[in-house]
């Protein structure tokens, strides 16, 4: 099991912490920062600076929501940051949700499974310094080049459904995000049998021996998923089912935050002590997952996420 980290850009921690959890992930070794977009940072700054604060760990921008950023852009980016940081980078997309596209950026949400697919297609060739010359029913690019080097990034599809799995088998890896190990079965087995040498990663939010403060930190973050298509039906699946049935009604979510049980939460993160947590990622590997992104928590207790990454280093 590969084991990287992704930055949580927690909502209620300080901005600049993330900085500081790629300094660490950075001198503990890990392999790959994964560096994502949210309320806060623009992603490729946010990569630029994480270059210059570390001395070696690859990076991984993105998902960046393909509604939003087109090929061009991305590609851009990407050879930006390598060329700025003179580390490997690597990109990941994604449709992102209806509240960041279609309520912060204005864009419709309508055919977004079309522009990923279309987008991986079209990010290939400009990623390995070619000229573009992309038209597709949602993307389009024609007769640009990258004038810095091409990074020649590798690429990763953020998936959960089926449209998306088969944007992934066009890629280098699939990831999937806040996922049981049974979730993560179907989407992997589905992914094998268009691509089998697709590589498949999950995020999974994680805190050894955590503290209250962390356990609220992951139920909150739990919470807007109950509801949601598809992974409501995957809590169903793990015996939740009347708590998604009461999350789809609506309620306050104070309400649906105090109904959350811990049980749900270890179902998809990576709580409790180190024995604990490596046979949640034993289960995980069984799934045919074969690598995970760690998302610290990172609380008071735990400013970072840096007892927590030490804890899972090597």
């Amino acid at each position: 099991m590969r084991i990287g980290v992704s930055l949580g850009l927690w909502q209620d921690r300080p901005p600049e912490e993330a900085l500081r959890t790629a300094r660490i992930a950075d001198e503990l070794g890990y392999p790959e920062l994964w560096i994502g977009e949210m309320a806060t940072y623009d992603a490729f700054a946010l990569a630029t600076a994480v270059g210059a604060a570390t001395s070696r760990i690859g990076l991984t921008v993105g998902p960046l929501a393909v509604t939003v950023r087109d090929p061009m852009m991305i590609a851009m980016g990407a050879a930006s940051v390598a060329g700025l940081s003179g580390r490997r980078v690597g990109v990941a997309v994604g449709t992102s949700s209806p509240t960041v596209v279609r309520d912060w950026h204005g864009r419709p949400t309508a055919g977004s499974a079309t522009a990923l697919h279309e987008t991986v297609r079209a990010l290939r060739p400009l990623l390995a310094g070619e000229r573009s010359d992309f038209a597709g029913e949602r993307v389009r690019s024609r007769g640009y080049r990258l004038r810095l080097p091409a990074p020649r990034s590798e690429l990763t599809v953020a998936a959960f459904g089926p449209r998306a799995v088969r944007a992934a088998a066009l890629a280098d890896r699939m990831v999937l995000n806040l996922v049981t190990p049974a979730g993560a079965a179907g989407p992997v087995a589905a992914l094998r049998r268009l691509a089998p040498d697709v590589r498949v990663a999950a995020w999974v939010v994680a805190a050894v021996d955590p503290g209250p403060a962390a356990v609220a930190q992951v139920r909150r973050g739990v919470v807007p998923y109950l509801a949601a298509p598809g992974y409501g039906e995957m809590f169903a699946e793990a015996g939740f089912g009347e708590l998604v049935a009461f999350a789809r009604t609506r309620p306050h979510p104070r309400e649906l935050l105090a109904a959350v049980p811990d049980a749900l939460l270890s179902s998809v993160a990576l709580l409790g002590d180190r024995a604990e947590v490596s046979g949640r990622l034993a289960a995980y590997a069984a799934a045919g997952v074969g690598e995970i992104a760690v998302v610290p928590a990172c609380t008071d207790d735990d400013p970072a996420g840096a007892a927590t990454l030490e804890a899972l280093a090597g």
